[in-house]
């Protein structure tokens, strides 16, 4: 038995609209690639200062439509996905007991630089453990981003170890916290993004590689797209509302787009002869594991459902990789990341493609 509840309204921060920034094609399609299928792996966004990052990710997380969760789970358990359930849920559904379900939108969770581990993964309360019977646990970021996305702001400086951390959960779909011989473990299945100056130093390729997407974005240098960013802004700043309100048909349209999406990706197939090129390709580009072959196809299918196609084309991958495996060619830490044209070379070839 379940009952739904619309959360009490909140005065949120008002958002820049997604659908109003100009540019930076290559972000904006990994990140919808990445909501539609969260599999993909997250993607790590490198660029100059003042690009509009920062930006384009909170617009992304206000544009998603609301999801259900069981009022009061600090983990935004879904009522209906087992995946996406803490487990005393779960064990309250066994025994029929009846769920408060509200709405509430996805969650978009900063990551600060400066966070320790137990902040991130959260911490067990062994005093209260040992005294009381009880797992008393004290949720971490981790806990909060469940269900949503979790970005963090010049990710090149992050500590290797928490990095680690984040792409485990990541990939898992689950955050395990043991202290003293006490487990507790939660689901924790978000989309992972990044971001950074290649000024400040690269990630290493070990941990590059497990991000599914890489996006390079540089400064506008067109006067007029400056001028209209420029401008742009300034409206937004002093009427924000009003702003809002210029591009709300606009928002529904892609948000309705990306719930169709979601709906029809288990529907999208892919010829085996494409799956076949997609990995002669990575052979060839001496791509290490198979973790690029597997976010190519993911990303491709995504692609496809978003343009409301259930096949996916030659096209469809001349579009993605260069996005799936730039960051996969890097070798030693002291190369710069490709900017995508051995990629290219190597699809052309061997799909036949003009260039």
């Amino acid at each position: 038995m379940t009952a739904t509840l619309q959360a009490p309204p909140k005065n949120r921060r008002v958002v820049f609209p997604f659908t109003a920034i100009v540019g930076q094609e290559q972000m904006k399609l990994a990140l919808l690639l990445n909501v539609i299928d969260p599999k993909i792996g997250g993607v790590m966004i490198m660029g100059d200062r003042g690009t509009g990052k920062s930006t384009t990710i909170r617009a992304l997380a206000d544009l998603l439509p609301e999801i259900d969760v069981v009022a009061g789970d600090p983990f935004n358990s879904s009522p209906i996905d087992v995946e996406m359930m803490a487990d005393d849920i779960r064990d309250k559904i066994d025994r029929q007991e009846e769920l408060t379900i509200i709405q509430k939108k996805v969650p978009m969770v900063d990551l600060p630089l400066g966070a320790t581990e137990d902040r991130v993964c959260g911490t067990i309360d062994i005093e209260k453990a040992l005294s009381e019977g009880v797992k008393a646990f004290e949720p971490g970021l981790l806990a909060k981003a469940n269900r949503g996305i979790l970005y963090v702001d010049e990710v090149n400086l992050l500590d290797d170890h928490l990095v680690d951390v984040l792409l485990d959960s990541a990939a898992s779909g689950w955050n395990t916290v043991e202290r003293e011989g006490i487990s507790i473990r939660h689901p924790a299945r978000f989309v992972l993004v990044g971001s950074g100056n290649p000024e400040e130093g690269e990630l290493r390729p070990q941990l590059l590689d497990r991000f599914g997407m890489h996006a390079e974005i540089r400064t506008v240098k067109e006067p007029d797209l400056r001028v209209q960013i420029v401008e742009q802004r300034g409206e937004f700043d002093r009427d924000p509302q009003g702003f809002l309100t210029q591009y709300e048909s606009q928002q529904q349209e892609l948000q309705k787009k990306l719930v169709q999406a979601q709906e029809l990706l288990p529907k999208v197939t892919m010829d085996y002869d494409i799956r076949v090129k997609v990995s002669e390709i990575c052979s060839e580009l001496d791509i290490d594991g198979l973790r690029g072959d597997i976010v190519t196809n993911r990303a491709a299918k995504a692609l496809a459902a978003f343009e409301s196609r259930t096949e996916v084309t030659a096209d469809d991958i001349r579009r993605v990789m260069p996005l799936c495996l730039r960051h996969r060619l890097r070798k030693d830490p002291l190369e710069s990341i490709d900017s995508g044209y051995k990629v290219e070379k190597s699809i052309n070839r061997v799909f036949g493609l003009t260039e």
